[in-house]
C-alpha cells in the first residue's frame, strides 16, 4: 500500500474557555493527508467548528499542535533545516489555506471581480490583469462568468457561496477549509454548491468540511471524523462510519439524522 503524504498533523489539540471549565477541543489527534477529503460530523456544539477554525488559527489553541508543512503554526518560532530559529509567517500560513464559511463574506460594495482580484493582487502583488484572466476562467468553472461586474446582493445565496469558493481557490490553497458551507441556504441552493465541491474533490483539492450534509460526506468524503463534546469519538472510510458505527454516541447520532 502507497504510503500517503502528511499535510496536516494535529497532535492534541485543545481549547478551553472559562479558565479551563469549558472544553470545546478536547486533545484531538489526527492527520490530513495531501488530497483527503475529511468531513466532520457531530452534533452542535460538538467542537466541529472550533477545530477547522484552528487549523488556520483563527482560533487559537489553549494547547497541542498543528504541524503544517512541517512547522507548528501554534508556536511563535521554529527551527529551519539549517537549524536556524525562524519566526513562524502566520499570514504566509493562511494564504495556504483557503477558507469557506457558512456566510459568503463578501464585500457588498465591490463587484464580484473586485471580490475575487482583491488579495491576489494586494497579498500576492498578481498583475490585476493576470487575477481578472484567472477570475474569469475561475467564474466560469462554476457558470457565474456572465456576474463578473455584479454586486453580491443581486446574487442568490447559493450563487454567493460558490463565487465565495472559486474567491478562495484565487489564492491556490493548499488545502480548503469548509465550515458548514451549506447551512445558510435555502435547500432548493444547496445542491449548486455541493456540485462545485464535488468538482473540487474530484480534482484531488485537500479539503476538510464540516457539514450536516450526510449524504455528502458517505458519497464525496473518503474520511469522515465524528466528534462531540470536544472529542474525537470515531474515524474511518465513509462505509466504515456509516455502515458500522462503533461508539454509543455516533449510533445515537445516526439515530436521529438519518
Amino acid at each position: 500500500m502507497a504510503t500517503r503524504d502528511k499535510l496536516i498533523k494535529i497532535v492534541d489539540l485543545e481549547k478551553h474557555y472559562n479558565g479551563g471549565k469549558i472544553k470545546a477541543l478536547d486533545g484531538v489527534t489526527v492527520d490530513i493527508d495531501k488530497g483527503d477529503v475529511m468531513v466532520v460530523i457531530g452534533p452542535s456544539g460538538s467542537g466541529k467548528s472550533t477545530f477547522l477554525r484552528s487549523l488556520n488559527l483563527l482560533e487559537e489553541p489553549t494547547g497541542g499542535a498543528i504541524i503544517f508543512d512541517d512547522v507548528d503554526i501554534t508556536k511563535k518560532k521554529y527551527k529551519d533545516k539549517n537549524g536556524k530559529w525562524v519566526k513562524v509567517n502566520m499570514d504566509l500560513h493562511r494564504q495556504k489555506m483557503g477558507m469557506v464559511f457558512q456566510h459568503f463574506n463578501l464585500f457588498p460594495h465591490m463587484t464580484i471581480m473586485e471580490n475575487m482580484i482583491l488579495a491576489p493582487v494586494k497579498v500576492k502583488n498578481v498583475p490585476e490583469e493576470e487575477a481578472k484572466k484567472k477570475a474569469l476562467e475561475l467564474l466560469k468553472r462554476v457558470g457565474l462568468e456572465d456576474r463578473a461586474n455584479s454586486y453580491p446582493i443581486q446574487l442568490s445565496g447559493g450563487q454567493k457561496q460558490r463565487i465565495a469558493i472559486v474567491r478562495a481557490l484565487m489564492m491556490e490553497p493548499e488545502v480548503m477549509l469548509f465550515d458548514e458551507p451549506t447551512s445558510a441556504l435555502d435547500p432548493e441552493m444547496v445542491g449548486e454548491v455541493l456540485d462545485v465541491m464535488k468538482q473540487l474533490a474530484a480534482e484531488g483539492m485537500t479539503m476538510v468540511v464540516v457539514t450536516h450534509e450526510m449524504g455528502f460526506a458517505r458519497e464525496v468524503g473518503n474520511r469522515v471524523l465524528f466528534m462531540a463534546d470536544g472529542k474525537l469519538l470515531e474515524q474511518g472510510t465513509p462505509s466504515e462510519v456509516f455502515e458500522h458505527p462503533k461508539h454509543p454516541r455516533l449510533q445515537e447520532f445516526f439515530s436521529k439524522v438519518l
